[in-house]
């Protein structure tokens, strides 16, 4: 007798069952219960207290995990190059890593690692951070190492050529880079002939960089009275203090912080920057702003997330999910000490360059005329409350927010309040923030980008400077 083959009766099977379930109704969808109302942020209690030459010392005690995080910070950094000093800054930070008086390189990397650590000197516009976060038992021996590396830099003269090769190399790829290019462009032309419009060094300025130099920026620099030390985690409170004591009591003052100049420029204006046969444009739209320490920083955080600060913005929405012209779109607020920018950025098809700068701006009149929906809002208030939770939670967050409040000038009501000062802004302060803030007339739009393909694209948005 013939049999049915197995594999046969046994997908017949398996066609009746889903038949069967087929036939049947779908279970109806259970609603998920509402996410709960994100937590304020809670500061931990900051014991403060300065040195007699001006050093500002903040110990917080954080968290259960056995490690604490040390961070030296300078009120220097790149503002304080002249304009033929570019990334002298950054040269003066790594040199400062080579070698103390009595510790050289490899002793530094080698305690640092024994403390469960690394030690970093970063230099930043405003500030320069020297660094480490190392097991609870070390942290007098952290504070003892950073001591040593920045007040005793030994800046041996064999690594500078090393060192400046280096950054040649990265000044060299940075350059091939157009999004690179276009923030050097948009930060010229929102700061032009100021400190805070300088990106790039040429290379025949960052070879000639000397010893002497690199000495002198650190001897103009680097002092007690432009410094702050930032204690945070799990350690022996007195052991701590005593080295801050011990290793910065004697540390020369120095020279106060600067003040930079700034003159921003908001002027409606299309730079092109040429790179012939790119299937990409990158665009650079934005205009000046300002720093924290404005009243209306908090809405325009707000604002910004909303237009295309988020995942969910709706520049976002627009021109990656709905027109397809770009991958990964996003605006952000850039904050200098006095001042800061708007800006949005995106790589785009070449063939839509154009029609991306008119929904891009389209956004932004739709916001001036018409305030968001309560519940637009409300989602992305959630989402810029949670992450500012969790962004802060960690030892280094702490660190850097405190730094960041002793920058601009703010008091730690700022952020134990931020939070519900998110909460509290509403649409109407949304679409007040876009009409007098981010003004399309006085947009600068920076596009690198195929000359041939992209050219007449960009007529309708403003004079067009090569």
């Amino acid at each position: 007798m013939r049999r049915t083959p197995i594999i046969l009766t046994l997908a017949a099977t398996l066609l009746g069952a889903a038949a069967a379930l087929a036939q049947t109704a779908p279970p109806a969808k259970e609603t998920p219960p509402p996410p709960a109302p994100p937590k304020n942020f809670s500061l931990p209690v900051v014991r403060k207290f300065d040195l007699p030459n001006g050093l500002k010392v903040r110990l917080v005690s954080y968290g259960e995990v056995p490690k604490v995080t040390v961070r030296l910070v300078t009120q220097t950094g790149n503002v304080d190059e002249g304009a033929n000093e570019v990334w002298l800054g950054d040269v003066t930070g790594e040199m400062m890593q080579q070698g103390t008086a009595t510790r050289s390189a490899e002793d530094i990397a080698r305690q640092s690692a024994l403390m469960g650590g690394a030690l970093s000197v970063n230099v930043g516009m405003n500030q320069t951070v020297i660094g480490s976060d190392v097991f609870s038992e070390s942290g007098p021996s952290a504070v003892a190492l950073i001591a040593d590396v920045a007040r005793n830099p030994r800046f041996p003269a064999a690594e500078l050529p090393r060192i400046k090769n280096d950054f040649l190399r990265r000044l060299s790829i940075e350059r091939s880079q157009p999004q690179s290019v276009a923030a050097e462009k948009f930060l010229q032309v929102l700061f032009p002939n100021q400190v805070y419009g300088h990106y790039f060094p040429t290379p025949e300025m960052l070879q000639g960089y000397t010893l002497d130099q690199v000495r002198g920026f650190f001897d103009r620099n680097f002092g007690a009275a432009r410094s702050s030390i930032y204690i945070v985690g799990r350690f022996d409170a007195t052991a701590v203090e005593e080295a801050i004591r011990h290793n910065f009591s004697d540390w020369k003052a120095g020279a106060p912080p600067t003040n930079p100049a700034v003159n921003p420029v908001s002027r409606r204006a299309v730079y092109l920057i040429d790179r012939p046969g790119a299937v990409q444009s990158t665009l650079y739209i934005g205009l000046p702003t300002f720093d924290p320490s404005n009243p209306d920083y908090v809405p325009l955080v707000v604002t910004n997330a909303l237009l295309g600060g988020s995942f969910g913005s709706r520049i976002t929405s627009n021109i990656r999910e709905q027109k397809g012209y770009t991958y990964s779109p996003f605006s952000l607020l850039s904050t200098r000490l006095h001042t800061g920018y708007w800006a949005e950025i995106a790589d785009v098809s070449t063939n839509v360059t154009g029609p991306s700068i008119k929904e891009i701006i389209g956004e932004i009149d739709r916001l001036r005329r018409e305030p968001p929906t309560p519940a637009e809002l409300r989602g992305i208030q959630n989402y810029l409350a949670g992450t500012f939770v969790l962004r802060n939670s960690t030892r280094d967050g702490i660190a850097g927010q405190l730094a960041a409040l002793d920058l601009y000038g703010l008091g730690e009501d700022y952020l134990r309040n931020y939070v519900q000062r998110v909460y509290a802004v509403t649409p109407a302060d949304v679409q007040r923030m876009t009409q007098q803030y981010i003004d399309p007339a006085k947009l600068a739009i920076v596009v690198a980008g195929d000359k041939k393909a992209v050219a007449e694209q960009l007529k309708p948005y403003g004079e067009v400077i090569e």
